[in-house]
């Protein structure tokens, strides 16, 4: 009933950006929020940013004003602007909803991000 999947990863450079994307299907209120994650082999999976329905962002203090969160609600379609892409940005990213802040059980498969040096 509740499907996300992301689209848009790849291979980039330091310096470089890339988009990703993530199509949500399901019911709308399984998707006040929306946001994106990451994970790294051998390292947990760690916040990157969230968006409600209303457009109100937050950030990881790591992406903070290299990533930015957008979301297209007719569309059913959460966005990931990465910019000044590093190394250490390398890892899976994976699309995450849910109805509220607190409760966000959604989960896509990921879409690998690489940025080399």
């Amino acid at each position: 009933q509740v499907q996300l999947v992301e689209s848009g990863g790849g291979s980039v450079q330091a310096g470089g950006s890339l988009r990703l994307s993530c199509a949500a299907s399901g019911s709308i209120f399984s998707f006040n929020v929306m946001g994106w994650y990451r994970q790294a082999p051998g390292k947990q999976r760690e916040f990157i940013a969230s968006v409600t329905t209303g457009g109100m962002p937050n950030y990881a203090d790591s992406v903070k004003g290299r990533f930015t969160i957008s979301r297209d609600n007719a569309k059913n379609t959460l966005y990931l602007q990465m910019n000044s892409l590093s190394t250490e940005d390398t890892a899976v990213y994976y699309c995450n909803a849910g109805p509220d802040w607190s409760t966000r059980p959604y989960w896509g498969q990921g879409t690998q991000v690489t940025v080399s040096s």
